[in-house]
């Protein structure tokens, strides 16, 4: 643990030093969904710890290195154990839902349904910035959360893109054009054993991989919408142990946040 702590404080330097200290995200809030994606596992005493993809988890299925990302810029963090409402909202302006549970990670999951998706949507036109990161067939749960991402042109589609056997990382690679209007630094990325993507309007792909739509935006009322159909940035593929030296996850991940930034700002 001491050691993907000490990697995650040298990528975050990296980062700082990157954006020449800036903070763009000040006074912006990042608030992660602990609803829909609401796992536990046995601790060490044997009481509950959540887990998966969360801030404050350090190995590898966690999100603490793209949370010191958002640190960096100026982005406070925060999370949401309840089903999303106007009024909870209201205290956020980017909103991301990673990996909604299926019955076998959770016993009893938090599924999508019309009221919650109604509320996100509203909240979306308003002109909030919503993050919809799914995940592969055999990891996720779609038919229920695809009644909120087809409010914005989205449908993931269920199925597993890109999967690797062993180290064949060239498996899960992406090649990101030059130039691309998100991802300006991190153009070599790896996404594993995840879910492509079908659009109608207002939705566009903002990266497809032959005929397959990898990545989407929704531009909705006064809000965004970013989707791709795998977790991504957790710990596994940013702490730069992992894969080998030419994959730029870290970067992609800084490049997301100033850009999910500036669509708040907007």
């Amino acid at each position: 643990m001491k050691r993907i702590l000490t990697s995650t404080l040298l990528l975050c330097n990296l980062a700082i030093n990157a954006i020449a200290q800036q903070q763009p995200g000040k006074a912006l809030t990042v608030t992660l969904d602990y609803y829909y994606n609401n796992e536990f596992k046995p601790g060490k005493d044997g009481t509950p710890v959540r887990w998966h993809y969360i801030w404050s988890e350090t190995d590898m299925g966690g999100l603490s290195i793209w949370g010191h990302v958002f640190d960096s810029l100026g982005v406070k963090r925060d999370s949401l154990l309840q089903a999303p409402t106007a009024a909870n909202l209201a205290k956020t302006d980017i909103y991301m839902i990673i990996d909604p549970d299926t019955d076998k990670e959770s016993p009893h999951p938090n599924y999508m349904n019309k009221k919650d998706a109604a509320a996100i949507a509203n909240w979306v036109k308003a002109g909030g910035v919503l993050v919809l990161l799914e995940n592969d067939s055999a990891n996720a749960e779609f038919d229920h959360f695809n009644q909120l991402s087809e409010k914005f042109g989205i449908h993931f589609n269920g199925d597993s893109r890109n999967r690797v056997k062993g180290k064949n990382w060239e498996q899960g690679t992406f090649n990101l054009p030059a130039g691309h209007e998100i991802f300006t630094r991190g153009e070599k990325v790896y996404i594993k054993e995840l879910s492509t993507i079908q659009l109608k309007l207002p939705a566009r792909a903002v990266f497809k991989d032959g005929d397959d739509v990898i990545m989407a935006v929704a531009r909705v009322g006064k809000g965004t919408v970013f989707a791709v159909g795998d977790p991504w940035f957790y710990n596994e593929y940013v702490d730069g142990k992992r894969l080998p030296a030419s994959y730029q996850n870290i970067e992609a991940a800084t490049d997301l946040t100033r850009w999910l930034i500036e669509a708040a700002s907007f």
